[in-house]
């Protein structure tokens, strides 16, 4: 169950919105009354109440917003329990003060908003044993292997407890607390009024995530990145699964460098099957490997993980994507010999996208020519592919007959930028713009407006996300389903 919070600062706001959840089929909502700016009627919220409610009043040293006297909050609280809410939240320092009456449960909760205790079963101990009903434990996540300290706690614990992290390294142990048996997680109303750090809306929740359909079964996946933010892999993957109501689902896991090593070692324990691997992490995860494909071997960097009777497989799917988007276009995929051979193909970028295309294109017996803003990069990277390196304002002299771009030039919020000058694109061209965010971007919309075929990176993205799920999960990915998610999460940037 998620119970999704509402912090408002007039009352017909704050009662508006709650209606709206339960019409939406939220099933328990904290109303926080901290948040409220007038005179406190507590019965006029509760009064005809559509669904059961938690009552929080949060002081400012707890994250809060409200700015009375203690005693005025805490007469707020005891007035919620007469008044029979079925909830109230009280922090540990009060719960002794204020006794148990009627039907209301209790919730006694401890914050933190620095970091994660290294006491975290002494602090379970402790509010377990002030007549609790629920413990809640929620703290600042410092890296990802606080969020596994707390999931384990849930799952351990003999009293119902909701134990989570916040900021973005603790967004995964919110979302997994319905796999750790917890009786609720946390959700806000909408996902830019987040009333504590990490926390997603209960849309997030329940449309991309299915928390209510999460179980000890559930079967988890995930992407690793640092930032993780503004990661879609999470939409076009949960898609899929819940298109094939697969009982599993896909997490974004923020990991800093320096927490890589620790994560691997905690795959077990949350049992991930498979990972998605991105930036910064596709050539450091390869240390950690037992087994990779051949592409990992030359393009020496992997974007996927698959976690299976111990072993830690490598493999690179960026490369399969970006070659079969471009052989489709030019007419087979996969025929021998590719309609690469011999073409003379620019590419633009020495990342690591650039670095999975040019090994695909040395496969097929493509030529290729490396242009990138820093010309040591270029060379380095030519070198390695038997590519040739020139200068980044030499590229408009290159007679390509095929543009990629592997730069994030044109990428969102950067709309308007391009990386390569409309006056040389030619209608023979083919023009591959690996930028899935948007669609259509500036270079992309000039490629067309020159009669160029053109190859965009919502292609790319796809098809490379349908090999993973295929790694995961041993089905062929729904891809229609995929790209359609794709193109409507990314739709409103044009």
């Amino acid at each position: 169950m998620i119970c999704v919070s509402i912090g408002r600062s007039r009352h017909k706001h704050l009662l508006a919105e709650y209606q709206e959840l339960v019409k939406r089929g939220a099933r328990l909502v904290e109303l926080r009354l901290d948040y409220v700016a007038s005179r406190l009627n507590l019965q006029r919220l509760l009064k005809d109440r559509p669904s059961p409610v938690v009552i929080t009043c949060r002081r400012e040293a707890d994250g809060g917003k409200f700015n009375g006297t203690e005693e005025q909050r805490q007469m707020i609280l005891r007035e919620a329990i007469a008044l029979q809410a079925e909830y109230v939240d009280l922090e540990d320092d009060i719960a002794a003060s204020i006794p148990r009456y009627g039907k209301t449960k209790r919730i006694i909760s401890y914050h933190n908003f620095r970091h994660t205790p290294d006491d975290l079963d002494e602090i379970y101990q402790r509010l377990s044993k002030l007549d609790a009903d629920v413990v809640k434990i929620t703290t600042m996540a410092q890296n990802p292997h606080d969020n596994v300290r707390m999931l384990e706690m849930v799952k351990k614990a003999s009293l119902p407890t909701v134990a989570m992290c916040m900021g973005d390294i603790g967004t995964p142990s919110r979302i997994l607390l319905g796999k750790y048996g917890a009786p609720f997680t946390y959700a806000t109303f909408h996902h830019e009024r987040a009333l504590a750090p990490g926390q997603l809306s209960f849309d997030q929740m329940t449309d991309i995530y299915r928390y209510d359909s999460l179980n000890k079964d559930t079967s988890l996946f995930g992407v690793i990145a640092d930032p993780i933010a503004h990661s879609l892999s999470p939409h076009i993957h949960n898609a899929a699964l819940k298109e094939q109501d697969l009982n599993a689902v896909y997490v974004p896991f923020r990991v800093p460098p320096d927490s890589l090593g620790q994560f691997i070692a905690d795959v077990p324990k949350l049992g991930i099957k498979g990972l998605s691997v991105t930036i910064p992490h596709k050539e450091a995860v390869a240390k950690h490997l037992t087994k990779v494909d051949a592409a990992v071997k030359g393009i020496k960097a992997v974007n996927t993980l698959v976690f299976r009777d111990g072993e830690v497989l490598g493999y690179n799917t960026d490369c399969k994507a970006a070659m079969d988007s471009l052989e489709y276009t030019l007419g087979t995929v996969g025929a021998q010999p590719s309609p690469l051979a011999n073409k003379r193909v620019l590419v633009l970028g020495a990342g690591g996208v650039s670095r999975a295309i040019l090994y695909g294109l040395k496969v097929r017996g493509a030529r290729a020519v490396v242009a990138s803003r820093t010309r040591e990069r270029a060379e380095k990277l030519a070198a390695e592919f038997d590519a040739k390196a020139i200068d980044w304002n030499a590229r408009h002299t290159v007679p390509a007959e095929i543009l990629v771009n592997g730069t994030p030039i044109g990428m969102h919020p950067n709309v308007d930028e391009t990386p390569y000058n409309r006056s040389h694109l030619k209608p023979s061209m083919v023009v591959f713009d690996t930028v899935y965010n948007p669609e259509s971007t500036l270079l992309v919309k000039e490629a067309r407006l020159h009669g160029c075929t053109t190859v965009t990176g919502v292609e790319m993205f796809v098809r490379q996300a349908g090999l993973q799920y295929w790694l995961f999960t041993g089905k062929e990915a729904p891809m229609d389903i995929m790209r359609a998610t794709l193109k409507r999460v990314t739709g409103p940037v044009k």
